[in-house]
């Protein structure tokens, strides 16, 4: 269902997840239309800078020498990770994105931009109550701080093409999975996200029970318009 917002700007914050320059340039890795996504999630960096919100960077950096590796993790050559290795310069911030000097850069050695413990206490001290959430992979990282940020009882607005994945169905289908049981949160499109962001009554979508969207290979694609 649609209902509208405003956001509190003195409680709210902007995360971006995993904006890397090998989402653009590993094969394996390549984020489906990432040029547009990459633009969504600018425009939303513009607008929280503009009016002086918390903006958060979380980076996906496997560092064995701190996280060793997992029973059954893929490796790559070498017995390096598989991707995003400490080493490897492509897991750099992608440089339409550059953080600031006092915009927090977290890096990660799981999926989630919590797995860490350095965003709790950041969001605690700006009294967060609204996290804006862009980035990839939608099912992936993207989803598992979603989730993470909802068990901590923060509400997330969840920016639906300012996200993306390895492909557009993977994109839609993981934006349903996480609208059917967004507790507390909403989703919009980005030109919805930057209205809020600017002090703005806009429509967004809620759930209104959990699992409402019961979607099948034939209306996915629909339903994600819809929302």
């Amino acid at each position: 269902m649609r209902r509208s917002l405003t956001l509190d700007p003195k409680r709210t914050a902007l995360l971006l997840v995993d904006f890397q320059e090998e989402q653009r340039v590993v094969p394996e890795y390549t984020v489906a239309n990432f040029a547009a996504v990459l633009a969504n999630a600018l425009s939303l960096l513009a607008a929280a800078r503009d009016r002086g919100l918390p903006v958060i960077f979380a980076a996906y950096k496997r560092d064995f020498d701190k996280v060793p590796p997992r029973p059954l993790e893929h490796l790559g050559a070498g017995g390096k990770a598989a991707f995003s290795d400490k080493s490897s310069p492509l897991t750099a911030i992608c440089r339409e994105l550059a953080p600031r000097k006092d915009e927090p850069v977290l890096l990660k050695n799981d999926a989630s931009a919590f797995c860490e413990g350095e965003l709790d206490p950041i969001l605690k001290n700006a009294a967060t109550e609204w996290l804006i959430v862009c980035g990839v992979w939608t099912e992936a990282c993207v989803a598992a701080t979603v989730r993470d940020a909802i068990d901590r009882g923060i509400r997330v607005l969840l920016v639906k093409d300012a996200c993306g994945s390895g492909t557009v169905a993977m994109h839609q289908t993981g934006i349903l999975n996480l609208a059917n049981r967004l507790y507390g949160g909403a989703v919009a499109s980005t030109a919805t996200a930057r209205r809020l962001l600017e002090g703005d009554a806009a429509d967004v979508w809620v759930a209104e029970r959990p699992v409402p969207l019961l979607f099948t290979y034939h209306d996915a694609e629909a339903l994600f318009d819809s929302l």
